[in-house]
C-alpha cells in the first residue's frame, strides 16, 4: 500500500526522537497502521543538523512554508514551538487540505478554538497527545477511554521541571534558588526556566484537558496561575510533619456554576498516588462518575517519550485518512456543535481547604483572635502546629490547616488576620486538595 507521506516542521529534540523512533520501530508501526509512513522531507533552518540526522534517507530544506505546500505531503507534524511562525504553518498546512500533528501545548491552549475550527472546515484532523504530559496517552484516554463518563475533575502533576525542583526541596530541604541551580545543571530545567517555574506550562496543559473533559472551548487567558518560586522549603517541611505534601498541580474542576481551571501549589496527603510522583515523572489522576478514579503516570518529556505520542498521533491520522471526516474522532471529544461555552470561575469561587503559615507575637490571647477571624468567615480548623519560639525570640510561627471553604472567605479572613497588631509578616497561604470527591 502506498506510504503515508510526512513532513517534519522541525528536527531538535523531539523532531530527532520522532525521526529515530519512527526509523527503528518503522515495521512494527506499519503493521499497527496498515501502512507505511515515511518522513520524506524535513524543514529546519539547521541544514547540516537535520541533513546529519537524516542521512539523506529524506530531503531536507530550510523553508517550512515550502513543505506544508508540497502536494505529496499527506501530513505535517509541527515541532517547531512557539504560537507566531507555528501558527501560521498550521493554518497554511491545514488550508492546502494536510492532516496536523502538533506537540504544541501554547499553540492549542491559546489558538487551538481557531485551529479546530479551519480543520473542520477543511475536513482534516489536528492531533496534538504529545502537547500533554509527554509519552502518558491521557489525550486519548480523555477523549475515548473514558467517553461513556462525566469527568468531574482531574488533577495533574504535569511540568517535569517544577516536580523535580519539589522532591529535591523536600528531600534535601534545601531553598527554591538551591535546587533550581541544581535542576539546570542536570538539564531538568532550561536556562531561562520562567515558562515552567511560574506556572505557564502546566496551565497549557490544563487548559487543554480541561476542554476536553468537559467539552468547552479553550480558554486559556481565564486560567488561575501561580507558580513556585515563593514556595520555601519551611513549608515544605510543615507540610510533611501534617501528613501533605506540596505539589504543583493543574487542577480543573466541572461544578454546577461553572469550570474551576488553575494552577498552583498544592497540599495533597502523601497517602495518595500523586503526592509520591517523584523526580521529573508526570501524573494525571482523572475522577469520573462511572469508572471513579483513574491515574496516568509516565515521562512526561523527553525526545522519544514524547516522540511516542507523535508517532501515535500518525498513526491515527494514517488509520482514519480516508475515513468520513464527520465519524473521525472530534478534536475535543464532543462535536463541535455540541461544545459548551461554560464559564471559568474566577478563582475566588473555588472551593477547597488552605494552609496558613503566620508568624505572631508569642502572648496569651493570640490564638484566640485568629481563630476567632476565622470563625467569624466561616471558616473552621482542621489541623494546628503551635511552635515554641526560638531561645532569644519573642514570636512563633503558628501553622494551621483549615476545611473546605470558598476562597473568598480565606482572602478576607487572612486580611483581618494580618491586619493585627500580633502579627508580624504576610501570612503564608497554601490551597489543599484531599483528591478523594
Amino acid at each position: 500500500m502506498k506510504p503515508i507521506n510526512v513532513g517534519l516542521l522541525g528536527i531538535g529534540t523531539v523532531g530527532g526522537g520522532t525521526w529515530t523512533v519512527l526509523t527503528r520501530n518503522a515495521e512494527e508501526i506499519t503493521r499497527r497502521a496498515g501502512r507505511p509512513i515515511s518522513i520524506t522531507t524535513v524543514a529546519d533552518r539547521n541544514i547540516e543538523r537535520a541533513q546529519a540526522m537524516t542521512q539523506g534517507k529524506a530531503k531536507v530544506v530550510d523553508d517550512a512554508f515550502a513543505v506544508v505546500r508540497d502536494p505529496e505531503i499527506d501530513i505535517i507534524v509541527e515541532l517547531i514551538g512557539g504560537c507566531t511562525v507555528a501558527k501560521d504553518l498550521v493554518l497554511a498546512a491545514i488550508e492546502n487540505g494536510k492532516h496536523v500533528v502538533t506537540a504544541n501545548k501554547a499553540l492549542i491552549a491559546t489558538h487551538g478554538n481557531e485551529i479546530f475550527a479551519a480543520a473542520q472546515k477543511k475536513g482534516v484532523m489536528v492531533a496534538f497527545e504529545a502537547a500533554v504530559a509527554g509519552g502518558i496517552p491521557i489525550i486519548k484516554a480523555l477523549r475515548e477511554g473514558l467517553t461513556a463518563n462525566r469527568i468531574q475533575w482531574l488533577a495533574g502533576i504535569i511540568n517535569g521541571t517544577t516536580n523535580f525542583i519539589l522532591s529535591e526541596m523536600r528531600d534535601k530541604g534545601l531553598p527554591f534558588d538551591a535546587v533550581l541551580k541544581e535542576a539546570q545543571a542536570l538539564g531538568y530545567a532550561e536556562a531561562d526556566p520562567t515558562f515552567d517555574i511560574e506556572g505557564n506550562d502546566a496551565a497549557h496543559k490544563a487548559t487543554i484537558m480541561a476542554s476536553i473533559a468537559f467539552g468547552i472551548p479553550m480558554q486559556y487567558e481565564r486560567a488561575h496561575i501561580e507558580g513556585i518560586t515563593k514556595l520555601q522549603a519551611t513549608d515544605i517541611a510543615y507540610a510533611e510533619q501534617l501528613g501533605y505534601r506540596i505539589k504543583l498541580l493543574g487542577i480543573a474542576r466541572m461544578r454546577e456554576d461553572g469550570v474551576e481551571l488553575r494552577v498552583h501549589p498544592t497540599l495533597i496527603p502523601a497517602r495518595c498516588l500523586l503526592a509520591n510522583v517523584e523526580g521529573a515523572m508526570n501524573a494525571v489522576l482523572v475522577q469520573c462518575d462511572a469508572v471513579g478514579p483513574t491515574l496516568y503516570y509516565g515521562k512526561g518529556a523527553g525526545d522519544e517519550p514524547t516522540a511516542s505520542a507523535v508517532i501515535a498521533d500518525l498513526v491515527d491520522v494514517t488509520r482514519m485518512h480516508t475515513a468520513d471526516p464527520e465519524h473521525r474522532v472530534p478534536h475535543l471529544a464532543f462535536q463541535p456543535d455540541q461544545l459548551v461555552d461554560l464559564k471559568v470561575l474566577p478563582v475566588s469561587e473555588s472551593r477547597g481547604g488552605y494552609y496558613m503559615r503566620m508568624r505572631v507575637d508569642d502572648k496569651p490571647g493570640v490564638l484566640a483572635d485568629i481563630t476567632r477571624i476565622l470563625a467569624d468567615n466561616n471558616i473552621s480548623i482542621d489541623a494546628l502546629i503551635q511552635k515554641e519560639p526560638r531561645e532569644g525570640e519573642s514570636q512563633a510561627d503558628i501553622i494551621l490547616l483549615t476545611h473546605e471553604t470558598v476562597e473568598k472567605f480565606a482572602d478576607a479572613a487572612i486580611a483581618k488576620i494580618e491586619a493585627l497588631p500580633v502579627v508580624s509578616a504576610p501570612i503564608t497561604r497554601l490551597r489543599i486538595e484531599q483528591l478523594d470527591r
